[in-house]
This record gives structure tokens, C-alpha cells and sequence, in this order.
């Protein structure tokens, strides 16, 4: 499938990367007669009997079969998606896409290159103050007490950010880069009714953190002096690098071993990572400093078909694995939950009790509900009869997600048994419990949606008011572009747009005041006039453009989401089932493309 990109982009892309020099970077090629040999990457062997071809520019493993192009190792061993194969490959070779070669997609990408440099430079800089300056010392004794390894160090490439305030400004200042920039970077702030700056990260152990390919993108700082109301830890903003909602901490090193254990294990800090990573257990990875979401998930599904969440032995960091089964569930993927003895978190449990534990904890840690009833159970008396009544009305939450009825009935026996009653009762309690929505709606006697049934208008929403209300050429830009009304979810905001549309397709519109007119609705007029009460846009259609593929893509995830749950329904045909899987990858295939 070669989606939006065009064949002659594609033959360019593989034109310019060689696939000898491609795969090499991956794994040791040896020379044999015209071609190279390796151990295969995809399956485990002793001999090797993966063949590169130059001069075909094809690959091919004649143990597990697995062969093609340039395009389709990355692919396979990336565990990417087409497009974001093809956009690997052209990052590569430097190479811009048809879709990025306008003046604003060049600009866009200048700044991303820009601020990729200067994260780059920024932790050679940390890593230099960590090592080698006195006023690292504070860090150093903390890795020490921590029992951090010189190798684990270098390894995920950790520093020390001063305790100045303006180190990282005069730094940027010398290196020749613009306080805006650095400020854009999230290096940088700006003080309050001035054009001066100050320094972001000051006084802490710096974790860089890093995109699949390994390039630096964003930091996290922890704390090492100060008072109770000082933030623990300090994460960089989101930039145009940096989305905290869709990177993992310590991917770029785990990757390969997720794809050889299938299975991901998911903790909460990045000191438990390290700890965890340099004792053996690899194949894990932990959210950037945010609650554990769709995207994280949909990733985490390109390597693996199971996770194991092994987050803090407290309540906060249990609450947080509960937190995360929607998700899971949702990419279809399996979920167990390890749990470490309190009080310890993955980091201390290795230190006392060292790696091959912690393995041992992975290997035993319980399927999802199994952990799930235990816990409800614990935190409500089965006994009594308010506890009897929240465990099972919990239960019959949870796994019901999973729309498959043979986990609903084998939990309705578990649950039973820890209720003391029988698998008959708890299963129709479990029907009746999920049927909340079958209750009769109230008459309604307006067509007119009600506000108070639905969320207010995202920020989103009310942005795309704003841009098509005020600019007249980003109606032009949307209608022609072809933006769907199904991709908004306020039913006001889907009223104005709609109209708003349909005036500009006949020809009539005449201004703003008139077309408020038209509504009758005070919550329109009110809706209406906060989304004018905007500050100055400066490229009104490159915002369109930007909401408009926002909310498209969660119309994606959420049709495909969907799909997910349909496709999971045990009573449907194999390719029924295989049909929905497809339309699955064409959403997603579509998300991230430029609107």
C-alpha cells in the first residue's frame, strides 16, 4: 500500500537508501561473495541464512521465509506502519515529502530540524556539566546514592542542569541561537512584561528523552535540593518535536527487545527503567510524564501483543494500572499486572533483590481481572453487602470492555466464588449491570440538540470557529479540502460550521453580523462570541489546517476504535472479522497525513 505518497516519491526514497547501508545500520552484515549475510533479526538461529542483495537491492531470510525491499525491513523490523516507514526512510536520506515541500511545510520543518539540533547540543552540554563540573557534584552523589552505574549513565545519556538561572540562556546566547528559538525549544522562559529570560531546568538530574530513532526531544528534570513546594520533576513542554501523550521513555533502546519478547513491560518512572534495563529486563518502557493514553497504546501494539504493568506499589501508582486497561484493551492487546512488594518500586526491588526477581515477578504476574478482583476485594469488604454490590458492579464494568463472552463468563465464575454466591446470580447480575443504557429516553420535544448532554466544545472546536468565522479563504480552504462535519462532536458547533459552509457553496454569504442572525439559539450567540474573543492569528489558514487534521485524526482513532470493539465480538465470521481489521489500518493509515 503505498497511500498518499506518490511512486515517484517512493523510487526516490529507495534510490537514495542503499539497502546494505540501511540494514547494516540494524545489524552486522558480513560479506559473502556478491552479497551479505547475517544472523536473521526475525526469527532466532544459530546459522546464518539471511541474504542481502545489492545489486537487487532485496533481502531475504531462507530460514523464516521473510524477504522484500529497503521499505519493507524497516517496516517489519521497526514495527511501523507504511507511511511512517516511508517518512523514516526520507528523514534519512533527508529527503522532503511531496506534501512538505509548500513554503509553510518547509518552515515547519526548518524549525523541527532546528530545535532537533539544539536538544542535541543542549545534552552534550548537561552531560559535560554532570561529568567534569564541580557544581555536579550534588548530581553525582545522587546517581551514587542511587546506585545509578557509570554504564547507565552514558548509556541513556543523563546530565546536570546548574543551579543558574540564566546558564541555559547565556549557553544558547554563545552558541548562536535566537531566545525565541530556545524559548519555542522549551529550554527557556520568558519573565512576565519583559524581553527577558531564565532558564527552564536549573538545579537538576536531566533525563533526555528521545524519539524511536533515538534523537533527543524533550527532558525530564528531577529535583535534587529545595523546599516541599518545588516540583519533584520538571518536563519539557510540548513543542514541535515534543507530544509527552505519544512517547515512551527508553523506546529507542527497548525496541528490539520488545519485538523479540512480544510482550512490554510498562512501569511508571524513568529511574525504575534504568534500574529494570540495566538488570536484564530490556523489553520496557514507561509514559513520559502523563496518565497512559490511546496513542501510547496503539504504539506499544506495533511491537507487541501483550503488556505487563508494573507500576508503584502505592496507591496512586496501582490506581494508575487500573487507569490503563481501556486503552490496552481497545489496541487488542493482552494485559497482566505485576505487582511489587511494598514498599518497594521496580527500582528499589532490583537493587535488594536483583534482576533474575524481577524477571521472576514479570513471568508470574497475574492476568488483568485476576489482579483486578483481588483488588476490589481487598479495598471492599466482600462480606458485607455494600462491599458484595461494588465488587460486582465493578467487575461487570471492567470486563465487559473486553466484548469477549467467554472472559465474561470464566470472571462471573471467579467473581462467585470471592462473593460466596453462585456463577448463575453473579452472571445475570453482570447482563443486568451493563444494560444501564437500554432505559427509555425522555420525550423530547425539540429537535434542538441539549447542551446538557454532551461535553462543552473543545478548545479545538471553538479555535475552528474562530478561523471560519473571521477569515472568509479558510472557508474556501475547508470546503474544498473536503473537511467533514462528522469529524466535530458539539452539536452547536456542528450547526454553525454546517451552515457556515452552505452559504459559502451558494454564494451568499454577506458578514458576520447577518449570519448570527440566523440563529435563534442564545447558546449559539453565546458560543459564537467566545470563540471570536481569540488573540491575533498570523497564518490563519495554516491553523485551519492544523485543527482541521486534529480533529480528524481523533475521528479516526475513535471510528477505528470502534471497529476494534466490533472485531473483538467472538460470534462474528473470520472475514468479518478480518474485513474490520482492514478498515482498522486504512484509519490508521490516514491519521498523521496533512489535511
Amino acid at each position: 500500500m503505498t497511500g498518499f505518497f506518490s511512486e515517484a516519491t517512493l523510487e526516490q526514497i529507495r534510490a537514495a537508501s542503499d539497502i546494505v547501508d540501511v540494514i547494516g545500520s540494524y545489524i552486522p552484515l558480513k560479506k559473502s561473495g556478491a552479497n551479505f549475510q547475517a544472523l536473521c533479526p526475525f526469527h532466532k538461529e544459530k546459522t546464518p541464512s539471511f541474504n542481502v542483495n545489492p545489486h537487487l537491492q532485496i533481502f531475504k531470510c531462507f530460514g523464516c521465509q521473510k524477504g522484500g525491499n529497503v521499505f519493507t525491513f524497516v517496516k517489519e523490523y521497526e514495527g511501523l506502519d507504511f507511511p511512517e516507514t516511508v517518512r523514516r526512510l526520507a528523514d534519512r536520506a533527508k529527503i522532503p515529502l511531496e506534501f512538505e515541500q509548500g513554503p509553510g511545510e518547509q518552515q515547519a520543518r526548518h524549525i523541527k530540524e532546528k530545535l532537533l539540533q539544539i536538544h542535541e547540543q543542549i545534552t552534550q552540554r548537561w552531560q559535560h556539566a554532570l561529568a567534569n563540573e564541580a557544581a555536579g557534584q550534588i548530581a553525582r552523589d545522587y546517581l551514587a546514592k542511587r546506585g545509578v552505574s557509570s554504564e547507565a549513565i552514558t548509556l541513556f545519556r543523563l546530565g546536570y542542569a546548574p543551579e543558574v538561572w540564566d546558564d541555559t540562556v547565556n549557553w544558547g546566547k554563545n552558541k548562536g541561537h535566537e531566545p525565541a528559538v530556545m524559548e519555542k525549544a522549551g529550554l527557556i522562559l520568558r519573565k512576565e512584561g519583559s524581553e527577558s529570560y531564565y532558564d527552564r531546568f536549573r538545579g537538576r538530574l536531566m533525563f533526555p528523552i528521545c524519539d524511536e530513532q533515538g534523537r533527543v526531544i524533550g527532558f525530564s528534570g528531577r529535583i535534587l535540593s529545595g523546599d516541599e513546594k518545588t516540583a519533584k520533576y520538571v518536563n519539557s513542554p510540548e513543542t514541535p518535536i515534543f507530544t509527552k501523550s505519544k512517547v515512551f521513555f527508553g523506546l529507542d533502546k527497548s525496541k528490539r527487545a520488545l519485538l523479540e519478547a512480544e510482550c512490554a513491560v510498562v512501569c511508571e518512572g524513568q529511574l525504575d527503567l534504568i534500574a529494570c534495563y540495566m538488570a536484564g529486563v530490556q523489553n520496557i518502557v514507561a509514559p513520559q510524564g502523563t496518565a497512559f493514553t490511546a496513542e501510547h497504546a496503539r504504539i506499544l501494539k506495533r511491537y507487541v501483543e501483550e503488556v505487563v504493568l508494573c507500576f508503584d506499589s502505592d496507591e496512586a501508582g496501582q490506581n494508575a494500572a487500573v487507569r490503563s486497561l481501556e486503552h490496552l484493551l481497545a489496541s487488542g492487546l493482552a494485559v497482566r499486572v505485576a505487582v511489587v512488594p511494598a514498599p518497594h518500586d521496580p527500582d528499589s526491588f532490583v537493587k535488594e533483590f536483583g534482576g533474575e526477581a524481577f524477571k521472576q515477578l514479570i513471568e508470574q504476574a497475574a492476568g488483568f481481572f485476576d489482579y483486578y478482583l483481588n483488588r476490589l476485594c481487598t479495598l471492599h469488604d466482600p462480606k458485607t453487602d455494600r462491599g458484595k454490590l461494588t465488587v460486582l458492579r465493578e467487575m461487570a464494568e471492567a470486563v465487559h470492555r473486553t466484548g469477549n463472552a467467554v472472559l465474561i463468563d470464566n470472571y462471573a465464575r471467579k467473581t462467585a466464588v470471592r462473593l460466596g454466591a453462585s456463577p448463575e446470580a453473579v452472571s445475570a447480575e453482570f447482563k443486568k449491570l451493563v444494560r444501564k443504557p437500554t432505559r427509555q429516553p425522555q420525550e423530547v420535544t425539540t429537535d434542538k440538540p441539549a447542551l446538557a448532554e454532551v461535553p462543552a466544545p473543545s478548545d479545538q472546536e471553538r479555535a475552528l470557529l474562530c478561523v471560519l468565522l473571521r477569515f472568509d479563504e479558510t472557508v474556501q480552504v475547508a470546503v474544498g479540502r473536503g473537511f467533514d462535519i462528522n469529524w466535530l462532536r458539539h452539536p452547536w458547533v456542528q450547526k454553525i460550521v454546517s451552515r457556515r459552509f452552505e452559504i459559502h457553496n451558494k454564494g451568499e454569504w454577506r458578514n458576520l453580523p447577518a449570519f448570527l442572525e440566523e440563529f435563534s439559539e442564545v447558546e449559539i450567540q453565546e458560543l459564537t462570541q467566545t470563540a471570536m474573543n481569540q488573540v491575533p492569528i498570523p497564518d490563519p489558514q495554516r491553523q485551519l489546517c492544523d485543527i482541521a487534521r486534529d480533529l480528524r485524526d481523533q475521528y479516526f482513532e475513535q471510528q477505528a476504535d470502534e471497529l476494534i470493539q466490533q472485531a473483538r465480538d467472538p460470534t462474528i465470521s473470520e472475514p468479518k472479522r478480518e474485513a474490520l481489521l482492514v478498515q482498522v489500518d486504512e484509519f490508521e493509515a490516514k491519521r498523521g497525513q496533512p489535511f
